[in-house]
């Protein structure tokens, strides 16, 4: 993934932001927030990094890949 970001130059521009460079480091569902914020109709899908995703093009999907591991795994 690209970590370049457009973003809209002015309002009613017709440019609409394409990356969040800013969430990366943050929790997916502080990146969710700040995602729909600017772009409400996304359809946001959470990976691990390195899935296999279809290369179609979908204007409305953004991708998060995380890699973290947040608790420790354990049996039970």
């Amino acid at each position: 993934m690209s970590s370049t970001a457009a973003v809209t130059t002015a309002p009613g521009s017709g440019c609409a932001k394409t990356s969040w460079p800013e969430v990366v480091g943050h929790s997916i569902d502080e990146a969710k927030k700040v995602i729909l914020k600017d772009k409400p109709d996304a359809d946001i899908v959470v990976l691990p990094v390195g899935s296999i995703v279809t290369a179609d093009y979908r204007p409305n999907r953004v991708r998060i890949f995380v890699d973290t591991v947040a608790e420790t795994p354990h049996v039970g």
